[in-house]
């Protein structure tokens, strides 16, 4: 249980030891305290020296997104300005289970660490629940149930990635470019001075797809664009630097040209100069993702194609020591996505040969999963024995014969 306190150190030394007692069986040793939130939290804040950005990026293995959850919102009811959206009693968990999620549970999270992932994205939209006065305030009872899931997660010694989750979007087509601009530092602000206490397992990645795009009125060339795009990973870096304390050391990830890797690694993409030395990530998403939708999944022209891309990557970013924060993959194929001239047979067979090639690139793997969908969260392991055996042999992980049958 997660509590809010504000107690004296007596008090509190009790919290924290009971807290010991109900995470016995966790693997993470860091022993638990009040961060300066007065939220108790087995996170030691920490920030480890010597660590490049390639070296968190190894680090952090394989990950998975807890995709349709926090970045859902209530598309009928969008207010005029901010973009908040009202579900029922307006609570953040209602927004949590508003696309179909579940309530997110120390349990689930427990699940995801058992299948071997080590990074846990998680996709926020923070614009729910805000008032309508134009000074974009992010919500307390958000904030509070998202520290609560970055807390899950640090129970188990596992990375959070947390970024803006379709909340870029919504703000990137309805305001002009400077207020936009003003507006992301004033969200990453408040984001980055929220959590600055944690360790450097929790890292922070501006946008989801959406850098890239403007108002539909804006008539911008493409030299514009990217100068836009350029400006907006700027405006997060500083602003999470400006808050200081952790986050003046903290990996954050800069987002691509709509996480496309042909336009990611044009030239006119900028990696944004930092005021500290090495610890910028770049993400981009689906390495095959032309390939989905053109149904040529498992075929000559698809494995061709997905080296073709990591190779654009590598010699844009990875020979220069950036990792690529592959932030959302593909790791549940359907039939149908697969080519009628596949010379891999099943989906399983296509995962583990993407998963191979990533890897052969040290490009970071982070699936894109929704509510029961490659992962149950209701079960809490991986829903496809096939699957779950590939994805377990990738991350390392050897299950008992009794944890290993299909529910």
């Amino acid at each position: 249980m997660l509590i809010r306190i504000n107690m004296n150190k007596t008090i509190s030394l009790i919290l924290a030891l009971s807290l010991c007692l109900m995470c016995v069986g966790c693997k993470n040793t860091d022993r638990p305290h009040a961060s300066a939130n007065g939220i108790i939290t087995v996170d030691n804040g920490k920030m480890r020296e010597n660590m490049t950005a390639m070296d968190y990026a190894e680090d952090m293995g394989m990950g998975i997104n807890l995709g349709n959850t926090f970045d859902g919102f209530y598309q009928n009811l969008r207010r005029a300005n901010s973009g908040a959206s009202i579900i029922g009693g307006n609570t953040a968990k209602e927004y949590e289970r508003c696309w179909g999620a579940v309530e997110t549970t120390q349990e689930i999270i427990d699940g995801m660490k058992n299948e071997g992932f080590k990074t846990v994205r998680l996709p926020v939209y923070w614009g729910n629940m805000m008032e309508e006065d134009d000074t974009f305030t992010i919500n307390e009872q958000l904030l509070d149930r998202v520290e609560e899931v970055i807390n899950y997660c640090r129970n188990d010694g596992l990375y959070v990635v947390v970024n803006i989750h379709h909340y870029d979007e919504y703000i990137i087509k309805h305001y002009s470019r400077s207020e936009t601009v003003e507006i992301i530092k004033r969200l990453w602000a408040q984001i980055a001075e929220r959590y600055k206490e944690y360790s450097d397992y929790l890292i922070f990645e501006g946008f989801n797809e959406h850098v890239g795009s403007a108002r539909p009125e804006d008539d911008f060339t493409e030299d514009e664009i990217y100068d836009y795009v350029n400006e907006l990973n700027r405006t997060f870096v500083n602003a999470v630097r400006a808050t200081g304390g952790n986050n003046s050391e903290r990996v954050l990830i800069i987002s691509g040209y709509h996480t496309n890797i042909d336009r990611t690694t044009d030239e006119r993409f900028v990696v944004t100069e930092d005021t500290v030395k090495d610890r910028l990530m770049v993400s981009v998403h689906y390495a095959d993702n032309a390939c989905y939708w053109e149904k040529s999944i498992g075929s000559r022209h698809w494995v061709d194609y997905t080296n073709s891309q990591c190779e654009l990557l590598k010699k844009a970013f990875i020979d220069k020591g950036i990792p690529v924060f592959m932030g959302e993959i593909n790791a549940n194929y359907d039939e149908e996505s697969l080519s009628k001239n596949k010379i891999y047979d099943t989906p399983a067979e296509c995962v583990e040969v993407s998963l191979g090639i990533l890897k052969s690139y040290k490009i970071l793997p982070v699936v894109w999963d929704t509510n029961d969908s490659l992962y149950y969260r209701t079960l809490c392991r991986i829903k496809s024995p096939d699957l779950r055996a590939v994805i377990n042999d990738f991350t390392g992980v050897v299950h008992s014969d009794e944890t290993d049958t299909a529910a």
